[in-house]
């Protein structure tokens, strides 16, 4: 049986309710990616184009620190990747994990939560960040109130 690990970004809780219930579905260890300096309220209010996220957002090589390093990321064959959408795509904080490790081997498996954003361009952004060697599936955005069901299900469709 193929080891399963499911990891997170989350600032309001919504993905990690979310990635909290993926883990029970799926079987999976649960990580949390942190910021290294987290983020404020100030720094989350996206109509603010000075505040920290639109900056992070408006810039590709954008790649905010993450405070704790996954130790044993080379026993996992499955990652689970959540995140919320942030204008159409990932943040940026995920694209620092996705280069913090050697992927070459394993299935990344997205998924995001968002109030009414799709997917939009995540799938494109970050399948080529993991490198050479990685099967990547399609991602997809799920609701706050998702069931473990649904999520059950969801990962079965996978065939993980």
């Amino acid at each position: 049986m193929s080891e399963k690990l499911t990891v997170y970004f989350s600032c309001s809780g919504i993905t990690k309710k979310v990635a909290q219930k993926l883990a029970q579905a799926a079987g999976t260890d649960l990580f949390e990616i942190r910021p290294a300096i987290p983020y404020t309220k100030a720094d989350l209010d996206w109509t603010d184009k000075k505040s920290r996220s639109s900056v992070e957002m408006s810039d590709p090589d954008s790649r905010p620190e993450i405070s704790e390093k996954l130790s044993d990321i080379e026993k996992y064959d499955t990652v689970f990747v959540g995140f919320p959408i942030w204008w159409y795509v990932a943040p940026t904080i995920i694209n620092t994990f996705l280069e913090s490790y050697d992927f070459s081997g394993k299935t990344i498996i997205p998924f995001a939560t968002s109030g009414s954003s799709g997917m939009g361009n995540t799938d494109k952004v970050l399948q080529g960040l993991p490198g050479d060697g990685v099967k990547f599936k399609p991602g997809k955005r799920f609701d706050s109130n998702v069931s473990v069901d649904e999520l059950r299900s969801w990962v079965q469709g996978l065939g993980e």
